[in-house]
């Protein structure tokens, strides 16, 4: 991709500084202990991809799981496949063999991909929510009105959503020159970290990162804040204490995940904000946390704490005992 130079910077194509070529430097200041740094990361993605998988396939092939929570989970644990396999090899490429080199458009299309499954997650996690509300204050309607044309069009829409959101800014990288240091001190590429080694004005970068963050993110925190307001409301109007019992239990697995998601990003994003005296390698290990965990862990507790899959897990490796 070709990029338009200002006369300013005549000076700086004769430094031999690269446009189009960026190289990671993986975590900053402790490139000595990459190897080391490697294997919680590749014990994460093995686990995220082989748990991931397994829900996928338990609840795809067996019809007694084709229930809207179970069909939401499946989106989910796509989302955590994707996620997990868009980051976590490349991180893993530059411990092990230095290979951080990345070219501008392939930076452009992971951080795309990040950011589009980013934000699909979180309105996975919002349709959930609203999922455990019909469950709990329509059960009789449950089925007919989650049925599976709507939920079809639900997983449509989340698309969507993220791909429109996304998609401006990928013009508004192209429109930059990038003129400054190519080496980015992390592991995957981020909008802004990006758009901060361009010598133009990134105001509208900055401007509209903040609009979809706030439009997407934040308002999906609200409306499951205020689902489960409702949840919580109907749940202590009920007049068995057993019923309450079951009712929150079938949310519990929700809950553990939605903290899981928001959690850590939410505490990276203060860190940056408010913690300037933090090391540089604190922040990327924060923010590579936001993208292992998750994925790793959601499967496990759906496992655990969902009784319909964790049958289906023991019956593929203990068939016997089923």
């Amino acid at each position: 991709m070709s990029l338009v130079v200002s006369t300013g910077m005549i000076s700086l194509n004769h430094t031999g500084i690269s446009h189009t070529i960026f190289h990671f430097l993986g975590i900053p200041g402790l490139e000595d202990q990459h190897v080391w740094i490697s294997i919680p990361f590749f014990i994460s993605y093995v686990i995220a991809l082989l748990g991931n998988s397994l829900l996928i396939c338990i609840i795809l092939t067996k019809h007694s799981l084709h229930e809207p929570m179970y069909l939401f989970l499946c989106m989910l644990a796509g989302a955590d496949v994707v996620l997990s396999t868009c980051t976590v090899p490349q991180a893993l490429a530059i411990f092990w063999f230095r290979a951080g080199e990345i070219s501008l458009d392939r930076c452009i299309t992971q951080f795309f991909i990040i950011h589009c499954t980013f934000i699909s997650e979180s309105g996975i996690l919002l349709v959930m929510a609203f999922d455990r509300y019909i469950a709990i204050c329509y059960p009789l309607r449950y089925t007919t009105i989650l049925t599976h044309a709507l939920i079809g069009k639900i997983g449509v829409t989340i698309f969507l959503r993220s791909f429109c959101m996304i998609f401006p800014i990928i013009f508004l990288l192209k429109r930059l020159t990038f003129c400054q240091n190519k080496i980015i001190p992390h592991t995957y590429c981020e909008h802004i970290g990006l758009a901060k080694y361009a010598c133009n004005d990134i105001s509208v970068n900055i401007w509209y990162g903040l609009f979809v963050i706030v439009s997407t993110v934040v308002l999906d925190v609200l409306l499951i804040f205020v689902s489960y307001l409702l949840i919580l409301h109907a749940v202590f109007h009920m007049p068995s204490r057993d019923a309450r019992h079951k009712a929150l239990n079938t949310c519990g697995s929700h809950v553990c995940i939605i903290v899981l998601f928001y959690g850590p990003a939410i505490f990276t994003t203060l860190t940056q904000r408010f913690g300037r005296h933090i090391p540089p390698h604190i922040h990327i290990l924060l923010a590579n946390v936001c993208i292992l965990v998750p994925p790793m862990l959601n499967p496990i507790i759906y496992g655990i704490k969902t009784k319909q899959i964790r049958e289906q897990v023991v019956h593929i490796f203990f068939p016997k005992q089923k």
